[in-house]
């Protein structure tokens, strides 16, 4: 029996539209050129962060990252970023008396702008408030940590299958692979991803029958 459920970030509960966006237009090619090269560094298994180094080779990110906070064009996110299916699951997990949080890896700024959001969950935490990102161990720890439930009662979902899946297995969690976004989409036929994930789901209402069995 699940008492509780942890959800990725970035193509879990959030779009990356906007996030990616803003990179193409703060680095000025356009927005197709950088959804490109995200697709093409994930294609070949390296960070996403990767992309923004072709198209500006030997950037500084956190450097460029404090420079676009500056000018008022750092990180947003309001409730058109939030995928349409988020709201209802996880009311309907609470209901059921599931613990919900969502944690991944994402900085303190995109922490504050989630909890603005007031999404129906028990705790949101990022990468960079813990001091640990995944697929570290340690983050995976730190998620046993916060969801007070043993580790065969707690489920990690999340679309990428090295930062999610495999890792959240490895600690003893139970795991859901999302099939959305590139990562999730990409992977989702993989025969080890299959074989790794308890669950494939193509929407987070799927959960709600899943906790409830």
């Amino acid at each position: 029996m699940l008492e509780t459920i942890v959800f990725d970030v970035g193509e879990t509960i959030t779009r990356d539209d906007r996030y990616w966006a803003s990179w193409a237009d703060w680095l000025d090619v356009p927005r197709h050129t950088m959804s490109a090269l995200v697709g093409a560094v994930v294609a070949q298994g390296h960070d996403n962060a990767e992309a923004v180094r072709l198209v500006r080779p030997g950037i500084d990110i956190a450097a460029e990252y404090a420079a676009r906070e500056a000018a008022g064009r750092g990180e947003h996110l309001d409730e058109t970023d939030v995928y349409d299916d988020v709201r209802p699951a996880l009311s309907a997990l609470r209901e059921r008396g599931i613990r919900t949080v969502i944690a991944g890896n994402q900085t303190a700024r995109a922490g504050q702008l989630l909890r603005a959001l007031d999404l129906p969950v028990d705790l949101i935490v990022t990468s960079e408030e813990w001091g640990v990102a995944k697929p570290q161990p340690e983050f995976f720890q730190r998620v046993l940590d916060v969801a007070q439930a043993a580790a065969d009662r707690t489920l990690y979902v999340g679309d990428h299958p090295a930062n999610d899946v495999h890792p959240a297995k490895a600690a003893g969690l139970r795991a859901a692979h999302l099939r959305r976004g590139p990562w999730g989409y990409l992977w989702a036929a993989d025969p080890d991803v299959k074989a790794a994930a308890d669950w494939s789901i193509d929407h987070l209402g799927e959960l709600v029958d899943i906790a409830a069995r």
